[in-house]
């Protein structure tokens, strides 16, 4: 009788075992099971450069969705960013949307400006006010290399002085 307590208790812990690494993968794969809380929105960017499936999606400093898809509308020649926002989230079509980075050199993810002044986008709408983000590699190479000129440099070469 003592070895079935045993199995039974042994059996126990390795489904709440499992139960648990199910949980866990569903909560950090942000997996959603029961019903779909977002709906998609798209924004067209002229480079998307840092930014990855799986980013985040920010509104003031806060958490509203991630980006699900980078493709590529080859006619206009954009970088095409599909981002999943939550439902409870309104964003309307006088916002703007930008690339942004974490730190000098932390990871990249997409600002809103939600806007307010226009209607509300529907799921599918797009985004038109984009602004990429700031190379900082492509500045701080140009600062380094002399590519970059001093404000009085340039006053003085405008008014022809050596």
């Amino acid at each position: 009788m003592k070895k079935y307590t045993m199995e039974t208790t042994v059996g126990i812990f390795l489904v709440f075992g499992l139960l648990c690494i199910g949980y866990m993968t569903v909560k950090l794969g942000h997996i959603s099971l029961l019903g779909d809380n977002a709906y998609s929105l798209f924004a067209r960017f002229t480079t998307v450069t840092g930014l990855r499936a799986g980013s985040l999606v920010y509104i003031s400093g806060i958490e509203v969705g991630r980006v699900e898809r980078l493709t590529m509308d080859q006619e206009n020649q954009k970088a095409i960013v599909e981002i999943r926002i939550r439902k409870d989230i309104k964003i309307y079509d006088d916002a703007m949307a930008s690339i942004k980075t974490e730190g000098l050199i932390g990871d990249m993810y997409l600002s809103i400006d939600p806007g307010g002044g226009g209607n509300p986008l529907k799921p599918g709408e797009s985004i038109t006010e984009t602004q990429p983000a700031v190379d900082i590699a492509a500045l701080i190479s140009k600062y380094a290399f002399g590519d970059v000129k001093k404000p009085e440099e340039s006053n003085a070469a405008k008014k022809g002085k050596p």
